[in-house]
């Protein structure tokens, strides 16, 4: 039986694509979400995207009939404009001239005159979704459904106890067979039953249908060492070149962006692995913003780009003893040590706005704060990926800034669900925080 869904703005926000996804069904757009994606279409982010793309596929669509009236689509559905939006028909607490109840009045309209027909209110605003529940009406968040609770996902990595022979042999030939159910790049950490301090690592490799010893990671990478086996674990994901895509989830503190900083440079620097390291993040505030910042384009950039330099800073703070002595004595501000490897390009620093559209083969690429992408912007920026290039996401899936998204819609929390499992792709969840022991604290008590 054919449904109707009504899409709210920040559906077609999330996703330009969402008209084509719900097969032979129709498809109404509220005529008040068109001119909410108005005030959209002229930004520079990834909503101005997301607007202008969804207006160049209506406008296609237009070509072949009246919106009005409703267009097929290819998958055997249909998409209309509705013009109704007639908030007299909400009760009174909900009258007004508020885009979202108007957008809401067209679902119920549709719901009450078509009761033949189920209809469907989309939408990731909560509160919406909970006004239309209250009207008697089925309302869904876009992509709820098939996801997977964050705290139901698996960890990337677990915990073996080996009998004293299983866990010889697994020292002595470098792997073991085991009839548990692995995946690709999951990763074990080992134990033996006679001696819990004894401790293997290893990765179950999909191709020979057994888990691998890893490398010793012991000496860690560009000065910076495994602190814990979690972070042993990381080493081997983010140091070997086979596996291409990389996502770390963790808390703040367990050490996610430093790792994958730490080894890229390492595969740049001292194996000639890659040609550059290339280092982004999206643009979202914590708190209110503070306006327009003053300078060029790296100014303005300085304080979002600002915990990757933090993170490089301290990567090279083996020399850094000496030249704060300098300074005290007067001989000018301290330069900092990788300053000489952005100027040659090297390293290089920049927003993720200016990564659409490029193609970049032979670079380690690290994405940080990357919780804060919706799946259809890293989709976007993994397809940048070219011949020879290794990208790392990293991010705390319960720190989001995006009010689109939450703890399992976000990219990372989608990247390892549907990719899981790929031998090009790995991830881990990172729990011990090896920051400080305040930050420790606060992260699992406040």
């Amino acid at each position: 039986m054919k449904k109707n869904f009504v899409f709210d703005t920040n559906v077609l926000l999330y996703d330009p694509q969402v008209i084509f996804k719900f097969e032979d069904n129709n498809i109404i757009i509220p005529i008040v979400v068109l001119e909410e994606l108005d005030q959209f279409k002229r930004n520079v982010d990834e909503l101005g995207r997301s607007a202008r793309t969804i207006g160049r596929l209506l406008d296609e669509l237009r070509q072949k009939g009246s919106l009005s009236q409703g267009v097929e689509i290819p998958q055997g559905g249909m998409v209309r404009i509705d013009l109704s939006g007639d908030e007299g028909i909400l009760p009174k607490s909900l009258m007004g001239k508020k885009a979202d109840n108007l957008i809401l009045s067209t679902a119920y309209a549709l719901h009450r005159d078509q009761p033949q027909v189920p209809t469907v209110f989309i939408t990731k605003d909560i509160n919406l979704r909970l006004k239309a529940d209250a009207l008697g009406m089925k309302a869904v968040d876009y992509e709820a459904k098939g996801r997977v609770a964050l705290s139901e996902m698996d960890r990337g990595w677990v915990k073996k106890e080996l009998s004293d022979q299983e866990f010889g042999q697994f020292e002595s030939q470098g792997w073991l067979a085991l009839q548990d159910d692995f995946f690709p790049n999951r990763m074990v950490i080992f134990s033996a039953k006679s001696d819990p301090g004894k401790t293997g690592y290893g990765r179950f490799d999909g191709e020979e249908g057994k888990i691998l010893r890893l490398p010793d990671y012991s000496g860690g990478a560009t000065g910076i060492k495994p602190k814990n086996p979690e972070q042993y674990l990381a080493f081997d994901l983010l140091m070997d070149p086979e596996i291409q895509l990389v996502a770390l989830l963790g808390k703040a503190g367990t050490g996610k962006t430093l790792l994958a900083i730490a080894c890229g440079l390492h595969q740049t620097m001292d194996d000639n692995r890659y040609e550059r390291l290339l280092v982004s993040r999206p643009i979202f505030p914590m708190g209110k913003e503070l306006g327009f910042l003053p300078g060029d384009v790296q100014e303005k950039m300085q304080p979002w780009m600002q915990p990757i330099f933090d993170n490089l800073d301290f990567i090279f703070q083996k020399k850094r003893g000496a030249e704060e002595g300098d300074r005290k004595k007067g001989k000018g501000p301290r330069i900092p040590e990788y300053q000489d490897l952005i100027n040659f390009g090297v390293i290089q620093v920049e927003p993720l706005t200016y990564i659409r559209g490029r193609s970049i083969p032979g670079q380690y690429i690290v994405v940080d704060e990357a919780q804060n992408l919706t799946p259809h912007e890293v989709k976007t920026i993994i397809t940048r990926a070219g011949e020879g290039t290794k990208i790392v996401l990293t991010g705390d899936p319960y720190q989001i800034d995006n009010p689109y998204l939450d703890s399992s819609s976000n990219a990372l929390s989608y990247i390892a669900n549907r990719l899981r499992g790929e031998p090009l792709f790995g991830y881990l969840f990172l729990e011990k925080g090896e920051r400080s022991r305040l930050a420790e604290l606060t992260s699992e008590k406040l």
